[in-house]
């Protein structure tokens, strides 16, 4: 679709017209009685006079009735115009850190008769208010912030464990209603879910650090469900600089080594690669590389707001080109930096019509960052209120067909595209990556451990790597902690 912006009140939707079959007029009745002032002589006046009415009724107000979608829509009415979009476009979110929650209030127990999601919950997000706002589908952020003592890829840390633990309860949570929540590892499932008025459930991990910088944890992270990763998050990792060093006076040096295999691996798995929280040149890095489109899971535009967060309009183009695909987040912060406590639902609406203008309406979505972001919007408070901002986009002048690039299609196509490409590559017989940080220390073994190769055998005698400790107990009565020693790191 062309990336202009037309007005609805001169788009009225257009009814086709319906067809009528051939009239047999040279039809042979018999009666007992012949006459030619027969039944159907009698009639046929009446019948030509119907036949003619259903012929111009869609081109009338009698049209209305008769249309296959429904009696037509005044322009300006945009509820009633958005409505009818989101019973048959799912409307899908790309980010949302419910599950974090789960895991600091309820330390991710959710049997215990405490938490009930279709009950009113404080917050942005419960099973009532989802329905409310007719969502079809989320992408569910299984989100475990940096730890501010990993400052090196080898430092040790619980993430890997957590996000483990954030995977598992997200997929409990929406196990638990079945009447509600589909989970859907593919967009297929997510239209099939919608479909059967379910809201599509899916999983992002929001941070590379999550997964250690490991390229090995990505196809795990693949394979427990996980369909993108946010590259970085508020951290630098082994794969990339985020927004958060260059803000805080750091260099921005975009891409790391490991980082261009981490994106070929995202691309042979068919796994979607988020440039949200990344530097600005990370995200040109990125998109240099990239075989497949790339998507912003919540993010804004920075020539709206000059936040390092957002994204600048070289980007924007690039994404376009790149087929992939930028939802606008709601943290008031990223929408206006002057006066964060002073933004509306109108600021949203600004920052989607900037990036629709740029990249087109093919390339933009939803991304709230709900039950991450500590202040919203006025007027964008909840999950409810995703109506109220589709009216507003449509009230600037959006078609109902550009609404339903917004809401789900964009995102759905572009996950489709991913998808296929993959298979496309994997199919030329790409193997896994197997590229490690370069920095990495690999553990080693025992002096007398069965090697495959004499090399390794030489270089244990040499270094002296000893031995495990269950060989030593009993020679002395001295029995030392089991810890294992920096020269064995």
């Amino acid at each position: 679709m062309a990336d202009t912006i037309s007005n609805p009140a001169l788009n009225s939707e257009q009814e086709r017209p319906l067809q009528t079959g051939d009239s047999n007029d040279n039809a042979l009745i018999v009666h007992r009685q012949s006459s030619s002032y027969s039944w159907l002589s009698q009639w046929r006046g009446a019948l030509v006079t119907a036949g003619l009415a259903l012929l111009i009724a869609p081109f009338t107000s009698l049209g209305g009735w008769l249309s296959p979608a429904g009696a037509p829509i005044d322009p300006t009415d945009y509820a009633l115009r958005t409505k009818r979009v989101l019973e048959t476009t799912p409307l899908i979110d790309g980010h949302n850190d419910f599950p974090w929650l789960l895991r600091v209030e309820l330390h991710n127990r959710i049997y215990d008769g405490k938490f009930d999601p279709k009950q009113r919950l404080l917050g942005h997000t419960d099973i009532g208010r989802m329905r409310q706002g007719m969502m079809g589908g989320q992408f569910w952020s299984v989100h475990v912030k940096c730890d501010a003592a990993q400052k090196h890829f080898e430092d040790p840390s619980w993430i890997v464990r957590d996000t483990l633990e954030q995977i598992d309860v997200a997929k409990r949570f929406t196990a638990e209603s079945p009447e509600v929540f589909a989970y859907c590892e593919t967009p297929a499932c997510a239209r099939d879910a919608f479909k059967r008025g379910r809201i599509a459930s899916m999983l992002g991990i929001e941070g590379g650090h999550q997964l250690g910088g490991s390229v090995a944890a990505v196809r795990q992270a693949y394979d427990l469900g996980v369909r993108y990763i946010t590259t970085t998050h508020n951290c630098d990792n082994a794969w990339a600089t985020s927004a958060s060093t260059v803000a805080h006076g750091g260099p921005d040096a975009g891409l790391a080594p490991l980082g261009a295999a981490y994106v070929r691996e995202m691309n042979r798995l068919g796994m979607m690669v988020d440039l949200s929280h990344v530097s600005h040149q990370t995200m040109r890095d990125v998109l240099s590389v990239a075989r497949a489109p790339v998507i912003f899971s919540h993010s804004g535009a920075y020539a709206v707001t000059p936040h390092l967060r957002n994204v600048p309009d070289d980007v924007l183009r690039g994404v376009r080109s790149n087929g992939g695909i930028v939802m606008v987040v709601f943290v008031n912060r990223f929408l206006n930096m002057q006066d964060p406590g002073a933004v509306t639902i109108h600021d949203v609406v600004d920052h989607i019509w900037h990036i629709a203008e740029v990249a087109g309406w093919e390339h933009v979505g939803i991304g709230s960052d709900f039950s991450g972001t500590p202040f919203t919007p006025s007027g964008l408070e909840d999950v409810s209120k995703y109506p109220h901002l589709i009216e507003l986009v449509m009230a600037r002048g959006a078609t109902d067909e550009q609404i339903r690039l917004l809401v789900g299609e964009n995102i759905l196509r572009v996950w489709e595209s991913i998808q296929t490409r993959a298979q496309e590559i994997q199919s030329q017989g790409e193997r896994p990556v197997e590229e490690e940080f370069e920095g990495r220390k690999w553990h080693k073994g025992y002096k007398n451990s069965p090697y495959m190769y004499r090399e390794t055998h030489e270089r244990a005698a040499k270094e002296d790597w000893g031995q495990p400790e269950q060989f030593n107990i009993g020679k002395s009565s001295d029995q030392e902690a089991i810890v294992k020693d920096d020269k064995d790191i």
